[in-house]
């Protein structure tokens, strides 16, 4: 099987480039004309949506919120019940340097928080809400909170089955928890079957969604804080895409410790600058907020609407939501699965702030100030970066400029976040070795070239199915292993009350 990946990965992503024209021009219409039937074809499959109350209703949403509803009843609301002792963990009052693993519980959270917080707190929030209306913020908070259980849940058995190596390294995540604990179950055929799935479309997703995407944004936003078509960069994308791969080269190849160092540091600063942003046009709209939040409560209900009312904005909070952190999806069980413990209950704890912090937190931030001061209604026909930098930009006028910092930012440090898991998925294909390792991501930094030079439609419709086919997998293996999940919990939960378990 393991010789036939390299091909099905070949017919995936070869075709789509014709290196006949290597102007810019031919290659985006060489890869969206070669691309495109490829893209439709599985986007159809990923995103197929059933019609309800006159709202398209994407089935993979449904998948995703089935499952982060069941693991937050299954485990007993322990999103809520283990808040307190995530944040102890994560302040490393439970911390052991001597644990197997490689980076502590603050860096496995800031590396994993590196890849969802990013450019769908800043668009995809105003996406959903100038269709949805301001009522899709109460359903993306829910489901925001529900989406903290999928994530105990999955990276509790990333580390639980998790391989250390000779060298020390680790490597866990879905595809281990997958093949091994399934083969646990008795389902060893099935387990591999979906180890090897949820690792080729993780490689697609950290290609496009993960980097070509990213790389295209934060060159577009850099052209057009610096003037648009007349800036230095507006005919120069491959040279932005060096800079952008020089620096994302230099961080990838020192491996997971380095990426958490970096997005240790990064992460808190760029979320703070954005917050401040934030609570300042807030404070000077103080007086609005009660009716922010009336707009929230009474379109939540709210049987009106052009997308169907409440069943509009319950999609579109969902699928919001889904989308940004990444609840269910699996990626964050691979950064996760690198902490150092010998506990795997207490990155399950650790990673079910990161909905919170993403979700609950930073896209509610950000759709407050788009309803606050009205962007919401959005009659300019503006997209997503652009509504909520006009939000902002209606109480801080230099916003624009930060905003322009904070996409390079965002798409920095998803970069590297998914090259991680990207390269974790491609080891796993093809075996652990440096040379597999640094094929990967010598890949990769030139695919962030090419990014900042083509045109990523299609492309993107392929990677964005890709990443959430991914879920298809992990959330299925979820249910088959939850018995294993809540017996670790239990365990793990005992031990605690008991003060058995000992501080530092």
């Amino acid at each position: 099987m393991k010789k036939l990946i390299p091909f099905l990965i070949v017919l995936f992503f070869l075709p789509t480039v014709s290196w006949a024209d290597h102007k810019p021009d031919g290659l985006d219409a060489n890869i969206g004309h070669a691309m495109k039937p490829i893209a439709d074809f599985v986007a159809g499959v990923v995103f197929v949506a059933v019609p309800f109350q006159g709202v398209n209703v994407p089935l993979i949403v449904l998948w995703l919120v089935a499952g982060a509803v069941f693991f937050t009843i299954y485990l007993k609301f322990i999103s809520f019940r283990g808040f307190k002792h995530a944040i102890e963990l994560v302040r490393g009052k439970y911390d052991d340097p001597n644990d197997p693993g490689e980076i502590s519980h603050f860096r496995a959270l800031t590396t994993a928080l590196s890849g969802t917080v990013g450019l769908g707190n800043i668009a995809g929030v105003a996406v959903a809400i100038s269709i949805g209306g301001p009522g899709a913020t109460f359903w993306m908070i829910l489901a925001g909170l529900l989406g903290m259980s999928s994530k105990f849940a999955e990276c509790t058995l990333g580390v639980k089955y998790r391989k250390e190596y000779e060298d020390g390294s680790i490597s866990g995540g879905p595809m281990r928890y997958l093949s091994r604990g399934l083969a646990e179950q008795g389902l060893p055929g099935m387990g591999k079957f979906l180890a090897v799935f949820f690792a080729i479309c993780c490689i697609g997703g950290s290609i496009g969604g993960g980097n070509l995407f990213q790389a295209n944004q934060s060159y577009n936003m850099v052209v057009h804080a610096m003037g648009g078509e007349g800036s230095f960069f507006a005919d120069k994308g491959w040279l932005f895409g060096l800079i952008m791969a020089t620096l994302v080269g230099a961080v990838i190849i020192g491996g997971i410790k380095e990426i958490a160092g970096v997005t240790a540091r990064l992460v808190p600063i760029m979320a703070t600058i954005y917050l401040l942003a934030a609570i300042t046009i807030l404070i000077m709209s103080y007086d609005q907020i009660p009716h922010a939040f009336s707009l929230i409560i009474s379109g939540a209900f709210s049987p009106e609407g052009v997308t169907g009312g409440v069943v509009g904005a319950m999609i579109q909070g969902f699928k919001r939501a889904a989308f940004s952190n990444e609840a269910g999806i699996g990626s964050a069980a691979i950064a996760h699965s690198a902490v150092k413990t010998h506990e795997p209950v207490t990155e399950g704890f650790v990673s079910l702030l990161e909905p919170f912090i993403d979700t609950v937190v930073i896209c509610t931030m950000t759709a407050l100030v788009i309803i606050i001061t009205g962007a919401y209604t959005n009659e300019a026909g503006l997209g997503g970066v652009e509504l909520t930098s006009k939000a902002f930009e209606s109480g801080l006028s230099w916003f624009p400029y930060v905003l322009s910092v904070a996409v390079v930012l965002f798409a920095f440090s998803t970069l590297i976040s998914w090259s991680y898991y990207g390269s974790q998925a491609w080891s796993y294909l093809f075996g652990h070795s440096k040379a597999v390792d640094l094929s990967f991501k010598f890949i990769f930094c030139i695919i962030v070239v090419l990014g900042c030079t083509m045109d990523l439609g299609p492309v993107i419709d392929f990677s964005d199915s890709m990443i959430f086919a991914m879920s298809l997998a992990n959330i299925a293996g979820l249910y088959i292993l939850a018995p294993v999940i809540s017996s670790e919990l239990n365990n793990y939960w005992r031990r605690l009350k008991a003060g058995e378990i000992e501080t530092v």
